[in-house]
């Protein structure tokens, strides 16, 4: 059995008290001793987690753009220079095989953040006789998330960088220093919230730590990125999709899907069904106690969806669930049942995400 990778911000994340869990090979960050206050940090202020595990691959070559584009379902022969855009990837049948984003650095380059090193395989073989190199670079690649309402203002502190001038879904393709520390700094985020991503060296990862939290960031783990992504309607692989069952029209990622653009692994497949979606994705509001990941959605004695993400929530002080829902009840104020426990609870279908539905927050402008 192989060792499980260390993140090059394990030392002082242990010791703050972070619980280290072991998910796909690497330790990550589950809490530092109080998960809803680590949740209320990135919604009201800003924290900080070690996002490190996710693969990292640099796509080098002539074709290294062009490649992009047939592995992911959106337009990513079209990214400008220091722009970012986020996409699924599927199988020829149209199904899931992954999500994740692609930065272009220069002409010939991107890099491509995904959550497997699984997706190497699935990358090779769609790519077979393309003119590029694809490599591996999560281990010299440690990343942080900088997330919530005072991130920018965080940052500021510690770049001579212009932060307020960085765009949503863009990125310094040249590195900036934070903190004293070289970094590629981008404008993208997983939690719903103003925030940034930062990449820098090994070398310097303790000291970008070191500075970072010194400057008022609450370290925080996986216990409250679940219940922060249900709210803000954030897929995560294994729970809300599964490779090679899951179609991305399932769970709401119609609009990063281009049928108009050149051809991409599942475009045929995904061209039949986007007519026509039988499932949408929605947030339930539960009436009841926090139901399990993969709860039965019924309507009388029918099944007609699945809880894919349950949480009782701690912005709204409610219980409520990501769910895959046939589309003719994906109507906002539909009621349905959940199973809970020996039974089921009411629920009512509500906006997706049910926080900050229009998505305001995390496009914050200076």
């Amino acid at each position: 059995m192989s060792e499980i990778i260390r993140t090059a911000f394990d030392q002082p994340q242990r010791a703050m008290g972070g619980d280290l869990v072991d998910w796909e090979g690497w330790y990550w960050p589950n809490h530092f001793g109080d998960p809803g206050a680590e949740h209320h940090a990135v919604r009201t202020d800003v924290g900080v987690w070690d996002a490190s595990p996710l693969r990292k691959w640099l796509f080098h070559g002539p074709d290294a753009l062009r490649a992009a584009d047939r592995v992911f379902t959106n337009d990513m022969a079209g990214l400008e220079i220091g722009q970012v855009r986020y996409a699924p990837f599927c199988d020829e049948n149209g199904k899931m095989v992954g999500d994740g984003t692609a930065f272009r650095v220069a002409d010939d380059q991107c890099i491509v953040v995904t959550a497997l090193d699984s997706d190497l395989g699935h990358f090779t073989s769609v790519l077979d006789g393309m003119d590029l190199e694809i490599d591996p670079m999560t281990q010299r690649s440690p990343q942080l998330g900088i997330n919530g309402p005072r991130s920018r203002e965080l940052l500021q502190g510690l770049t001579s960088a212009d932060v307020s001038s960085l765009r949503y879904f863009r990125f310094w393709p040249e590195r900036v220093e934070v903190g004293g520390v070289p970094c590629w700094v981008s404008r993208t985020g997983y939690s719903g919230e103003l925030g940034y991503e930062l990449f820098c060296s090994p070398e310097g990862a303790e000291q970008l730590w070191e500075a970072i939290v010194g400057a008022g960031a609450r370290p925080y783990g996986l216990a409250a990125v679940e219940t922060i992504r249900i709210e803000s309607g954030l897929i995560f692989i294994g729970y809300d999709y599964f490779q090679h069952e899951t179609s991305p029209y399932d769970v709401g990622l119609d609009k990063l899907i281009r049928l108009d653009k050149a051809d991409f692994c599942g475009k045929a497949a995904l061209e039949g069904e986007g007519a026509s979606p039988p499932n949408r994705f929605v947030t339930l509001v539960v009436d009841g106690p926090v139901p399990e990941y993969g709860a039965a959605v019924t309507r009388g004695s029918e099944r007609v969806g699945t809880v894919t993400s349950p949480c009782d929530s701690p912005t709204l002080g409610k219980v409520i669930g990501l769910a895959v829902l046939r589309a003719d009840l994906a109507r906002e104020g539909e009621g349905v049942e959940v199973a809970v426990e020996d039974g089921t609870a009411p629920a009512t279908v509500a906006p997706l995400p049910i926080y900050d539905p229009e998505k305001v927050r995390p496009r914050a402008r200076a």
